[in-house]
């Protein structure tokens, strides 16, 4: 069985990007210190999780800042308050960047950050997408790309992450009436396609897109966006393995949309909701493959084996190890690197400790 991880804390063992990032914040470093923090961080993860034996590493789970912010600058999405800035041949996309996430006030600038607010239930705070009734998409760089090259060339066939289109459009804000956001998919699609079909001609076979929205409470139209879109991207790059990924709760309702996708696999948490794995068993098509998210990404140093065991033996059982791959539940960003790092007494209580020890 094929083994994988949705994403990797990129902080660092000792907050390496924290502390890079307020330096360059301050003036202290210029940008190509910055950017070599983020390299070597991105070296060190994919090298730790190829040596423990993983066999799909994640790439594009790096960010410097947010990831939801990261594919609003790849796709253009960049608001109109901000085009003094990235029209300016002095201004660096970095610092456009920046601006979006911190705000920027400079002379006569004074110009607001992107709203933040929680990724679903967890402490990770992301920037909301701003989309006006016009909004337009365009491939305005290729993140994922650029970093899926970078891993190739140390010799990791990495497998690249990227937040899937119907979520992007549902984490996102209207900023004038008249409009639903999810009503933008036909102008968005486009520039995905272009995405993955840059990722597929230069090599990479599989792509996770992450769709946390099929976990909640759909309407109908969000519904209807989820066959559309993905009916369009396996149209248009047929040859590329889509593994959909699902997490912080169970499809319920909507696992007869998830399971008929086209795509190569689904992902499945199975420590949030374990009780989800016989119900998406029983609406399985042949064609499509699992991945069963048996390991609390959340909280990764204890795992009940036994359960473990018992819902990979009822998949394997009806699906063959070859349909199955084996994940945390969810990206692991929301996990310290290393617990040994940690000194402040205040969050390391005795229960904490218990918690987090094997």
């Amino acid at each position: 069985m094929l083994t994988h991880t949705l994403g990797y804390p990129r902080i660092g063992n000792h907050r390496e990007l924290k502390h890079a990032c307020e330096q360059y914040w301050a003036g202290k470093i210029g940008a190509d210190q910055l950017l070599e923090t983020g390299r070597a961080l991105r070296r060190r993860n994919w090298a730790l999780q190829r040596d423990a034996g993983i066999h799909l590493v994640p790439c594009n789970d790096f960010s410097f800042y947010d990831q939801v912010l990261d594919l609003s600058v790849c796709l253009g999405a960049v608001p109109e308050r901000y085009a003094a800035l990235r029209d300016d041949p002095d201004v660096s996309a970095l610092d456009l960047y920046y601006a979006m996430a911190r705000g920027i006030q400079r002379g006569r600038l004074d110009l607001t950050a992107l709203e933040m607010t929680k990724w679903f239930d967890t402490n990770y705070h992301y920037l909301v997408a701003e989309f006006v009734r016009n909004q337009a998409f365009r491939l305005a760089s290729n993140k994922a790309l650029d970093e899926y090259l970078e891993a190739r060339a140390l010799g990791i066939e990495a497998k690249p992450v990227l937040i899937g289109p119907v979520s992007y459009l549902l984490l996102g804000k209207e900023k004038e009436p008249g409009f639903h956001r999810i009503g933008l998919l036909d102008r968005l699609l486009p520039a995905y396609v272009e995405m993955l079909g840059e990722l597929r001609r230069h090599g990479a076979g599989m792509v996770q897109l992450d769709e946390p929205f099929l976990a909640m409470d759909l309407d109908l139209e969000a519904k209807a966006a989820f066959s559309a879109a993905y009916r369009q991207i396996a149209d248009s790059v047929p040859d590329l393995k889509i593994l959909l990924a699902t997490y912080f709760e169970g499809l319920r309702d909507n696992t007869e949309i998830a399971v008929r996708l086209p795509v190569h696999a689904v992902h499945l948490d199975l420590a949030r909701a374990p009780w989800q794995l016989d119900e998406v068993l029983a609406a399985v098509p042949e064609t499509l493959s699992l991945s069963l998210g048996v390991v609390d990404g959340r909280n990764i140093w204890k795992n009940d084996f036994q359960a473990s065991l018992a819902l990979i033996g009822r998949a394997v059982g009806k699906l063959g190890p070859e349909r199955v791959m084996l994940a945390p539940s969810c990206s692991l960003l929301h996990c310290p690197c290393d617990l040994s790092a940690e000194t402040n007494a205040a969050a390391l209580t005795p229960e904490v400790k218990r918690w987090n020890s094997p």
